[in-house]
């Protein structure tokens, strides 16, 4: 089952930036606040402050300097979500259990919804959300909150950080200039 007519389909590069929107608004947060960090750990070197006031700017540096790296890997990899979910909406259209595969983070969800919202299927996913529980200011992944451990297990890293490259099987923009014509 093919979803047509598809509606406009933007550029790749504005989906990509659609769908990690929360991502890149933290990324520019962490970028600030590495600045800010760096600033007063070099003030405090150059002025030979102890090795305590050196070490805890250093560590809040380094944690704000390290995010910006996460933070464009999650970026990537929802952009992968976004990919496949698209894929699979579009061959068999709007399904709870394509939905569901995309529920557990609110970046993963934001992927399935920006997929949803360019082939017009988008209020069959948000019901589908806002009927399991799903609330507006749910931005902790639901794992995170049952399993406080999280981030010692591979199969975080690997789905929040790792996402292997996905190539879409359709090329969308071309489908819908051959449709609309």
């Amino acid at each position: 089952m093919k979803i047509s007519p598809l509606p406009f389909q933007p550029h790749p590069i504005l989906s990509y930036l659609r769908v990690g929107k929360i991502l890149y608004y933290s990324l520019t947060l962490f970028i600030l606040e590495s600045w800010v960090y760096w600033i007063f750990l070099e003030r405090a070197w150059i002025n030979q402050s102890s090795v305590w006031i050196v070490g805890i700017w250093g560590i809040y540096f380094l944690f704000s300097f390290v995010h910006i790296f996460l933070v464009i890997a999650d970026g990537w990899s929802r952009y992968q979500n976004y990919k496949r979910a698209k894929d699979l909406f579009y061959d068999h259209g709007y399904r709870p259990r394509i939905a569901r595969l995309y529920m557990s983070s609110k970046c993963q969800r934001n992927a399935a919804l920006e997929a949803a919202k360019e082939l017009g299927i988008m209020p069959e996913v948000q019901e589908y959300y806002k009927n399991n529980g799903v609330k507006w200011y749910h931005f902790l992944p639901y794992f995170m909150v049952q399993d406080p451990f999280f981030f010692i297990k591979s199969s975080f890293w690997n789905r929040t950080f790792l996402e292997k490259q996905y190539r879409p099987k359709y090329n969308y923009r071309k489908i819908q200039l051959e449709l609309s014509i």
